[in-house]
């Protein structure tokens, strides 16, 4: 898949044509144009197109109408008709010499998770539980016209057009989750939403990546169990006649709070298993003061940075202990801990369980 910038005066109409142009010549460059997205908003193209590689895209462009894409990626069809609903052309309209498509990739997607370990600490309820959830769940997506990209257990990706249709399905989620396990005891799990905007190809690798990155990290590390960016937000007032959203149960991020939540996840990426990153340290990578990267934190995680580096060390001990990936001692090490006798004192806090119970009750 490919993506085009293109200037303001271009419409559908003239990227019709360039298409038209495209499927003309394709056989010259063993390609296959299968279809476009054309977003008269923001400007932007994006061509789906078999090929033998890149440069055999550039040339078929260039030949054709010369304009060459700004940027390409690899891309699974199953996941582009999973993101986008589509991996041909429409069927073109009747009397018409051109198919015109204004038809925008820009999506809106949504990030379900639930603790990973919930299921564990329920036992046998949660098994009802779940199936009681995860059926609600596929009934509001589809009921609102989302798109499940993917889904397992604990956590969901899904794509929808509208702004709109996606908050109305979050909060009806969060209402059901809240509903089915009002007598669990679900001190140990909780349920998170985010919702971000992207487009399918910007200057990461894969698709929709940059969107989906911060809306992961959103759930990861955002206190509230409902997120937005200020897009999201920005769009469903547009949307709804310049209604505002019901800030209750919903923290909305401004853009200077997105872009350290991004931040803060790429530096952490690098630290966060070494066990001589301290508060200052950290502070450091993420070039603030230890009371400016406290105050931040305290503001979107509702953590202090020393709580947030063991949390966040835990939930990766706790995933590594799943996957039987050492011993306890050599997990705590492996994580960033100088002790296996804190770390399991700090698991037991986070979790209800020292590690070495979990480990025997669940026969990791």
């Amino acid at each position: 898949m490919d993506r085009h910038d293109v200037s303001e005066a271009v419409t559908a109409e003239i990227v019709a044509q360039l298409h038209h142009e495209d499927l003309k010549i394709q056989h010259k460059y063993n390609c296959r144009g299968l279809t476009y997205w054309f977003d008269d908003v923001r400007k932007t193209a994006f061509c789906l197109v078999e090929a033998p590689n890149k440069e055999a895209i550039k040339l078929m462009h260039d030949n054709a109408h010369g304009e060459v894409p700004h940027r390409i990626i690899e891309v699974d069809n199953a996941l582009v008709e999973s993101f986008l609903g589509r991996i041909e052309d429409p069927e073109k309209s009747q009397d018409t010499s051109l198919n015109i498509i204004n038809d925008p990739a820009f999506r809106v997607l949504m990030v379900i998770e639930t603790s990973n370990y919930l299921d564990r600490l329920q036992a046998n309820q949660f098994s009802i539980f779940t199936q009681k959830f995860h059926n609600s769940v596929f009934k509001t997506i589809k009921k609102l016209n989302g798109n499940i990209v993917r889904n397992d257990n604990n956590s969901y990706l899904v794509s929808f057009k509208s702004v709109t249709n996606a908050i109305l399905c979050a909060k009806k989620i969060q209402y059901q989750y809240n509903y089915v396990s009002s007598k669990l005891d679900t001190s140990h799990g909780k349920l998170k939403i985010a919702l971000c905007t992207g487009i399918p190809v910007t200057d990461k690798d894969n698709l929709f990546e940059e969107a989906i990155n911060l809306a992961t990290h959103m759930c990861n590390i955002v206190k509230e169990s409902f997120v937005i960016t200020s897009e999201v937000n920005a769009l469903y007032e547009s949307e709804n006649r310049n209604a505002t959203i019901d800030k209750e149960p919903i923290r909305i991020l401004s853009p200077l709070e997105e872009k350290f939540v991004t931040h803060i996840m790429e530096v952490m990426s690098f630290i966060w298993n070494k066990p001589e990153v301290a508060v200052n340290n950290f502070s450091e990578a993420m070039g603030y003061s230890k009371s400016q990267l406290y105050r931040k934190l305290i503001g979107v995680t509702g953590l202090s940075p020393n709580t947030f580096l063991k949390e966040f060390r835990l939930h990766k001990a706790l995933h590594l202990l799943q996957l039987k990936y050492g011993n306890i001692s050599e997990v705590a090490f492996d994580v960033g801990f100088n002790s296996p006798a804190y770390f399991s004192k700090c698991f037991l806090e986070k979790y209800g369980m020292l590690p070495s119970t979990y480990i025997q009750q669940y026969g990791l």
